[in-house]
């Protein structure tokens, strides 16, 4: 075994703990459960401590797009929405050292696009009613009892379209070698924070057990440039939206992008468009303003190449609040590729790719089904 630490009792009789390797992977997957704070949030960011929620242990995202299947050891959110993907492993030698960087870098490639935000509730609240907890209570022991958790959610969603995610390695030991790697990704992968996490085990004789976490990755030069100081939020505009979305997504998707914006444009006054601020993710949102009452946003378009909607924002106002209604807007929706869910003001976001629509009939169709969501909305 190699040295240990020592702890100076109460009576000062000193005793000495040893490094003892984990049994197993799944007792420090075990640990990370129960003790989030093992993630050493005050070491990743000193001025504001990260702490964590709990989404899901064995997360995988899926797509009814894609035949590939992901799963990673854990899924935590910090106090600013920013998903932080943990994938543990004991010790990797260098071919798994490879493996693990790998996956994990598919893994949040493939998340940004393949996994919805509705996804991500649905994991987390499954993951409350397996340890027998309410999801509301956790989320308010998280954030407060003031927090806005339809906010958080939107922006766990920004961060995800923006590529603004976290990734953890968590080992007993971090070779020299796998801290190269780690240092030379953080500073070069940007948005995406990329960490290691070593996470050594000591035992005493009698039994008293001790776990340090130590945090590497977090060079000079990566922390300067991940710095939010260092960045200048941006209000988006039809020319910078355009040029993004067409170097992300390809002309075609751009193109059926802009067909939508026409659309929308050819609606004003009734319909007003707003463009999205921010450093990395940018959109517009259609909106209906209503009297008296905040304004019915029909969709929003976003250079992820997706249109959006919010069903809770149907849902919640006439005339769709009323069941018929409601069983009349799934079905016109539906016919498009936007599934409602059955009750209406459930949290939802239904989301349309815009490379199905480069058909010009089902582009046709899509603006349709909001002409007819317009006239419905303004026959009230």
């Amino acid at each position: 075994m190699a040295g240990g630490i020592y702890l100076i009792q109460d009576d000062d009789r000193l005793v000495e703990m040893m490094e003892q390797p984990y049994d197993s992977e799944d007792q420090l997957q075990d640990l990370l459960v129960t003790y989030p704070n093992l993630i050493a949030g005050d070491q990743i960011d000193r001025a504001t401590a990260r702490r964590w929620l709990l989404i899901s242990r064995e997360a995988a995202p899926s797509d009814e797009e894609t035949a590939v299947q992901w799963s990673l050891d854990h899924l935590f959110l910090d106090q600013n929405a920013v998903p932080t993907l943990v994938d543990v492993r004991r010790t990797p030698n260098a071919e798994l050292r490879q493996k693990v960087l790998g996956q994990s870098i598919d893994y949040a490639a493939n998340a940004l696009f393949y996994w919805p935000i509705d996804s991500i509730i649905a994991l987390f609240e499954a993951n409350c009613r397996d340890r027998g907890r309410d999801p509301e209570q956790i989320f308010e022991e998280f954030l407060g009892a003031d927090a806005n958790e339809d906010r958080f959610w939107q922006k766990v969603k920004t961060n995800l379209q923006a590529g603004k995610v976290r990734l953890v390695f968590v080992a007993d030991e971090i070779s020299a070698e796998m801290r190269r790697v780690v240092e030379f990704l953080n500073e070069q992968m940007d948005p995406v924070e990329v960490l290691a996490l070593e996470i050594k085990q000591y035992v005493s004789e009698d039994g008293l057990k001790t776990l340090v976490p130590r945090v590497i990755g977090q060079t000079a030069e990566a922390q300067q440039k991940k710095s939010s100081a260092t960045r200048e939020r941006r209000r988006w505009d039809e020319s910078s939206f355009f040029a993004e979305i067409q170097a992300r997504r390809g002309a075609d998707e751009a193109q059926m992008a802009r067909e939508i914006y026409l659309w929308a444009k050819s609606q004003e006054p009734e319909v007003q468009i707003h463009w999205g601020t921010g450093d990395a993710y940018g959109g517009f949102a259609a909106q209906l303003p209503q009297k008296g009452r905040k304004p019915y946003q029909l969709f929003t378009v976003d250079i992820a190449g997706r249109m959006e909607i919010s069903a809770d924002n149907y849902g919640s106002q006439p005339p769709f609040n009323a069941e018929e209604n409601w069983l009349e807007l799934r079905s016109k929706l539906s016919s498009i590729g936007l599934s409602l869910p059955i009750e209406p003001g459930e949290r939802r976001s239904p989301s349309l790719a815009l490379f199905t629509l480069q058909d010009e009939s089902a582009l046709k169709q899509v603006m349709e089904t909001f002409d007819w969501v317009i006239e419905q909305i303004q026959t009230l």
